[in-house]
């Protein structure tokens, strides 16, 4: 103790110099770590977009406009943006604020529902845009510095920092978003609403995710879509309008789900669609996927899922595919062909003189009401006081025949329609499916003529009532 007191008092300059230099390295590093966030963020923001579509809402059986607000950011000199397809599809009109406050209009060039991504084309003649580097994310690391940029509550050219939390978190699906063929990149930079659509940036100043999903309840627990499945699926867009997949009629389950044994190998088959390529092909529940065309398709844990499904999306429309399954300890080889994958969404229409909303049936649908076939139409929603209501139509019914004619699609339907209304048709049958039940409802067109009150108790002076 003596000794170290004696060179205290007797080097003081000694150690206030070698404190100087520890401070001025640590005031050094924390410059140089803040001007490279500065930079990673000025080589994006110029390419930020302020996104305000007007979308089609339907509620109630009505059909609405309603603007809403997101992000998105510029990937092209000549005005390619990439957005969340929860803040640009279904919309009639995408106005698309820049960063240097110049208003644009922009087309949507297609979306992608089961990736949550959308392109829009902003209409200009420049050639000239600034836009964003797209990374990597295929060597993230959690602990990584990261950036989300954005519009958070519609607050523009907003920027939070974080870090990479995890690089291939599994969400579960929900009604209002679906993510079969990716994991998430989580992280603590804050996402918020309005953030969707804008681009999570590592320290280059590279595009590495699209911010699009924050966790309810939780505090800066934010994910985004891995940049190298979001380009894929931007070049489809651009080049095709959509993304073409194929379809196999399958759902897929872990291993761990239905077994312990490390040595299990494939997938485990957890349904099979009755109108798919696999229940024509023989192929059960409970039989476990080893390859396709012999590729392996392992899935101990729900995060190897999103690639097993990748796997067999990205197999050529209309192909014959050789699966490779194991059914109760036995091997077989079962060949089938592919169909091309349907909308996640179908269209959806308002029926304004009736009062309802009605929408084509999608593959998930015809499997939930365990229809026969796809023909017919879902109604999606009812006016309270409209002629569909009054004949008991209701959210989740199948019109399946109008006035004994077997409905198509929804194309038949409103064709079907529209010659009713201009007939002025008075009553019209309709056979529904309701959950297990057909039933046959009876629309009105028309209120019947209402009998006059009486003129000599229709009102006195004074009470209100004048004509």
């Amino acid at each position: 103790m003596q000794v170290q007191k004696e060179v205290r008092l007797k080097h003081p300059i000694l150690i206030l110099g070698l404190s100087a230099i520890v401070m001025t390295g640590c005031a050094t590093a924390g410059l140089s770590g803040q001007g490279a966030v500065i930079r990673a963020k000025e080589r994006v923001a110029p390419a930020l977009v302020y996104i305000r579509p007007v979308k089609e809402v339907f509620t109630e059986g009505k059909r609405e406009e309603v603007v809403v607000v997101g992000s998105g950011f510029i990937i092209s000199a000549d005005g390619y943006v990439v957005t969340n397809e929860h803040v640009a599809g279904e919309s009639k009109l995408v106005r698309c604020v820049l960063y240097d406050k110049n208003e644009l209009e922009a087309d949507v060039v297609g979306v992608d529902p089961f990736t949550d991504i959308a392109v829009v084309k902003l209409k200009t003649d420049r050639k000239d845009l600034p836009h964003v580097k797209l990374g990597s994310s295929k060597t993230l690391e959690a602990g990584q510095v990261v950036l989300a940029l954005g519009s958070p509550h519609g607050l523009a050219r907003s920027v939070s920092q974080g870090i990479v939390s995890v690089t291939d978190r599994y969400l579960d699906d929900n009604d209002e978003m679906v993510s079969p063929f990716n994991n998430w990149i989580q992280t603590d930079a804050a996402i918020n609403p309005g953030n969707s659509g804008g681009p999570l940036v590592n320290i280059n100043g590279e595009v590495i995710g699209i911010n699009t999903r924050k966790l309810g309840g939780a505090d800066n627990v934010g994910f985004a879509i891995p940049i190298d499945i979001a380009k894929e699926v931007i070049s489809q867009i651009i080049d095709h309008g959509r993304v073409i997949r194929s379809w196999l009629g399958i759902s897929l389950q872990e291993t761990t789900s239905k077994t312990n044994d490390p040595k299990q190998m494939g997938v485990i088959i957890g349904d099979v669609d009755p109108l798919g390529p696999a229940a024509e092909a023989k192929i059960l529940p409970g039989d476990i996927m080893l390859s396709i065309d012999g590729k392996s398709t392992n899935a101990r844990f729900v995060e190897d899922l999103p690639k097993v499904r990748k796997l067999m999306a990205d197999l050529p429309v209309g192909k014959a595919v050789s699966i490779a399954v194991s059914r109760g300890g036995a091997p077989m080889d079962i060949t089938l062909t592919t169909v091309e994958k349907s909308a996640y969404k179908g269209e959806e229409v308002e029926f304004k003189e009736w009062g309802f909303t009605a929408s084509a049936l999608t593959p998930v649908v015809v499997r939930t009401a365990q229809l026969s076939s796809n023909r017919g139409v879902l109604v999606s929603g009812a006016q309270a006081t409209g002629i569909a209501a009054e004949a008991r139509l209701q959210p989740g019914d199948i019109i399946l025949k109008v006035d004994g004619k077997e409905i198509q699609d929804l194309a038949d339907f409103r064709k079907t329609y529209q010659e009713l209304v201009a007939a002025k048709k008075r009553l019209t049958l309709v056979d529904v499916k309701r959950g297990a039940l057909n039933m046959y409802l009876i629309v009105k067109q028309g209120a019947e003529e209402k009998a006059k009150p009486d003129t000599a108790t229709a009102g006195t002076p004074g009470d209100g009532h004048h004509e």
